[in-house]
């Protein structure tokens, strides 16, 4: 076929990596073929992101084809998305197209990277569940109907993973199965409400359903999308299904050690971008109250010219003092939305009680990270309590967050 035979390709999404809440319609030169493929949505779109696999795109095509048409004929698309090969992948993808209908392909030239491309995809895409699938064989194309049935069960979003019955790997040497676990338990430490909703955060094989991340602004960074679904969609219901990880048979591995340290900026980024940043800036300016409330209480009650209680006594005090200042300030100010929704005075000493244990909490991690700076490390003693003090802050809003006023539950409803 000529190059002027071949079919249009799909013009590239511009502007954020935002998936709109309706399939866009498109603007092409072929005006007949943009009034085909845009006359009404589909039930599924599938991006392929591929990246010197000319090798593989016939044979992942035509599988992805057969198994589709067997369940949902007409109702589907595919959509390649090629980051200007080398090898020629998407001339190769678009002289298949007159072959393969649903087929559609898109070239990259500007923008790199597994994850963009896949999100430019879905930009593209008329689906109402969008999919992500390797085009190197190595995520088994079969999987694909099972993940399928769960959407239709009612999934917001179908995982096809490595770490549940019916899943594993192929044949991984042992460092790399460590490097895996690894950075999935990088991912838990770093992004624990997060990573621990899935089995395998590390796949890149799923479904998600449009409107759970329509309208939301991803920023990732590497090969590890779902992570950025799991972060900013608003997701409810996840299905798992077990695969086997195949062994590539053509071409060549692309991950390498810059895919590690992408990884970890990009959990990093999702860490910070997913912090409640202005709440937890009048937490801690409640926090500087506290300690001014608690110097106060501490003068007032120890002082030989006014209570001359002794010093443990009047630091116990003191510091209670402070917690209940700081609790009712919180209530009111940092979590009012929240605590407004769980009125009663049950309610509000059910609050206080955690707040305090939460405090006491805080206060053994104060003293443990100041001996570990102080002593083991050699920081300077006030430098050392300086640190100890913005980690233990971090930590009381963060599980007071999680616990004593429930923001997460809230936000839900």
């Amino acid at each position: 076929m000529s190059a002027s035979q071949y079919k249009p390709l799909l013009p590239m999404p511009a502007g954020s990596l935002e998936v709109p809440q309706m399939a866009p319609r498109l603007t092409d030169n072929s005006e007949s073929y943009s009034q085909a493929l845009s006359e009404q949505p589909i039930y599924f779109s599938l991006v392929v992101p591929t990246y010197n696999e000319g090798r593989n795109i016939q044979e992942i095509i035509q599988q992805l084809s057969q198994l589709l048409d067997q369940v949902i004929p007409n109702n589907y698309e595919l959509i390649v998305v090629d980051d200007d090969s080398p090898d020629f992948t998407w001339k190769l993808a678009q002289a298949l197209m007159p072959e393969y209908p649903q087929l559609r392909v898109m070239r990259r030239q500007q923008e790199r990277g597994l994850c963009t491309a896949v999100i430019r995809g879905w930009q593209a895409a008329r689906g109402e569940v969008l999919g992500v699938i390797d085009a190197d064989l190595q995520h088994p194309p079969q999987v694909l109907l099972k993940l399928l049935a769960e959407i239709e069960r009612g999934a917001d979003l179908a995982v096809a993973s490595r770490h549940v019955e019916g899943g594993g790997v192929s044949d991984w040497s042992l460092m790399r199965r460590f490097l895996s676990r690894g950075a999935q338990l990088l991912g838990l430490i770093l992004l624990p409400e997060v990573i621990s909703r899935v089995s395998d955060p590390m796949t890149g094989y799923f479904l998600v359903r449009r409107d759970v991340i329509a309208g939301k602004v991803m920023n990732p960074l590497g090969y590890k999308i779902l992570i950025e679904v799991l972060g900013r969609g608003k997701i409810r219901w996840i299905a798992e299904v077990g695969y086997v990880f195949q062994e590539r048979q053509e071409g060549e591995s692309k991950v390498t050690w810059k895919q590690y340290l992408e990884y970890l900026q990009h959990l990093l980024r999702l860490r910070f971008s997913l912090w409640p940043v202005e709440r937890f800036l009048r937490f801690a300016i409640v926090g500087l109250s506290g300690v001014f409330v608690d110097m106060g209480v501490l003068y007032l009650l120890h002082d030989p010219s006014t209570f001359n209680l002794p010093l443990t006594r009047s630091k116990i005090l003191a510091a209670e003092v402070a917690i209940i200042n700081n609790f009712l300030w919180n209530d009111r100010w940092t979590f009012g939305d929240v605590s407004s929704q769980q009125q009663g005075n049950r309610q509000r000493l059910k609050r206080l009680l955690k707040f305090n244990l939460i405090c006491l909490g805080g206060l053994i991690l104060n003293v443990m990270f100041l001996n570990f700076l102080f002593n083991i490390l050699k920081v300077n003693e006030y430098l050392a309590n300086l640190i100890a003090i913005g980690l233990v802050t971090c930590w009381n809003f963060w599980i007071n967050l999680k616990l004593s006023w429930r923001v997460t539950e809230v936000e839900k409803k």
